[in-house]
């Protein structure tokens, strides 16, 4: 008897080492993980920070081509106007001096503008034409005036607008967080789930899924399985559906990456809520196939022959009663 007791407590003893070992090498594993997710968002921050560089050469290099565009397009103005003045441009470079300025030679082109302008006819049609010009102006006023007012009509509608879309969405965050914070425990048999908003103005803030199934620690919804991540989107598409039910919702193969006792608590929700709302899934699970009121499926009886089944499942058990 104390044979089998002593070989039994050894056995135990190694079971506990090697378990002792595998926690080790899973905290190693975790940290080697957080390491690598540090690192990728390292090189993800230079990658941006490459690619901004990268935009701002480009911009410089635009800049200068427009540059380039613009004094070409001066010199070939330039060339023209000597041109249609009469000259050859490579004489007037010849002859003209060594300290020529070009500000001295436009500020002297402006006073003799001035002179001449001034040795000018009187025009005697300007009273008429400011008259003209300042009834133009007047209406301009006008215009801008009313253009003014529509703006600020506009800026205030826009506020209000804004105003009302944040109390709404506020609202809204907050019925489906608490329906994610009912759903959540029934569909997981426990556990906590919440919503969270990942920036300050609710215009254009994004919200992220925190959820903790029973006995694990909380974590974003990209970090659980695939079974739970589809658990976690049914408790959202559910809590949305309670606060704005529609006549019929569909569900295809929701339950494929379920186990069995999660297919449980999904089929005990769905049939809860299909007494407001009317249920159509596609599934291949049998426990999920027990709580429809009606079957429809697609069978083979002969190669190549596909031909539809429909079974009303409390027209059925009447029969098989029978």
């Amino acid at each position: 008897t104390h044979a089998p007791l002593e070989t039994l407590a050894v056995e135990l003893e190694s079971l506990l080492a090697a378990r002792l070992q595998t926690d080790t090498r899973l905290t190693d594993a975790r940290r080697q993980v957080d390491a690598i997710d540090l690192q990728l968002r390292t090189l993800n921050q230079q990658r941006m920070a490459e690619e901004q560089q990268v935009g701002r050469c480009r911009d410089a290099r635009g800049n200068g081509r427009i540059n380039l565009e613009t004094l070409r397009v001066r010199r070939e103005n330039v060339q023209q106007q000597v041109l249609d003045g009469g000259y050859v441009l490579a004489d007037v470079v010849t002859v003209l001096p060594e300290n020529a300025d070009a500000a001295v030679w436009a500020e002297n082109l402006v006073q003799l503008e001035q002179r001449i302008s001034r040795l000018g006819s009187i025009n005697l049609a300007a009273i008429d034409e400011y008259n003209e010009q300042a009834e133009r102006k007047r209406y301009l006023d006008m215009q801008l005036a009313d253009l003014t007012e529509a703006l600020d009509t506009l800026e205030s509608a826009i506020k209000r607008i804004d105003r009302e879309t944040r109390a709404r969405f506020k609202e809204t965050f907050d019925k489906v967080n608490d329906g994610m914070g009912q759903m959540f425990p029934k569909l997981f048999g426990g556990g906590q789930c919440y919503l969270e908003l990942t920036g300050e103005d609710l215009l254009d803030t994004g919200v992220t899924i925190m959820a903790r199934p029973p006995g694990k620690r909380i974590s974003n919804i990209h970090m659980l399985s695939g079974g739970e991540k589809a658990l976690t989107a049914v408790a959202l598409v559910f809590s949305i559906f309670q606060l704005n039910p529609a006549p019929f919702c569909m569900l295809d193969e929701v339950d494929a990456p379920l186990d069995e006792a999660n297919v449980g608590r999904f089929s005990s929700l769905v049939k809860e809520m299909a007494e407001r709302v009317q249920f159509i899934f596609i599934t291949h699970n049998k426990a999920t196939m027990e709580i429809a009121e009606q079957l429809n499926g697609v069978t083979m009886h002969e190669p190549g022959v596909s031909r539809m089944v429909t079974v009303d499942v409390e027209e059925a058990a009447q029969l098989a009663a029978m």
